[in-house]
Order: C-alpha cells, then structure tokens, then sequence
C-alpha cells in the first residue's frame, strides 16, 4: 500500500506557529498538574519556564536559519 503525502505550502509565520503551539502545551502542563493534584504555583512556574525556554530556543533557531540562508 502506498500513501500519498498531501501537498502542503510550508508556513508563512513559522515563528508565530511555534509560540502559539507552545503556549497550548503550556496549558497542558498546567491542566495536567491541576487534575493530578499538583500545587498550582509550582504548576504554573514549570509551564512558563517551558514556554520561555521553548520560545527561546525557537527564535535562536529561526535566526540561524535566516543567518544559513544568507549565507547561501
């Protein structure tokens, strides 16, 4: 059996794709330290540490690969 790929055009906002899926994954962690049972301010304190350090790594991405693309 073979599957077919759609054809997809690549994102014209890749940067804002990433915050925003970030930001719903900070909400998971969240949401999950709530019904676990977790305290919320350490909860809380780990999702924004991840959505910073997630985003932060994003933008240094996004700047190397305009730097690459430059280059060529």
């Amino acid at each position: 059996m073979k599957w077919d790929v759609p054809k997809v055009p690549p994102s014209r906002h890749p940067f804002r794709d990433s915050v925003v899926s970030y930001g719903l994954l900070a909400l998971v962690i969240v949401l999950v330290g709530g019904i676990t049972g977790g305290g919320w301010m350490r909860t809380v304190l780990a999702a924004a540490a991840f959505f910073v350090a997630a985003t932060a790594w994003s933008w240094w991405r996004s700047g190397r690969r305009h730097e690459d693309e430059r280059v060529r």
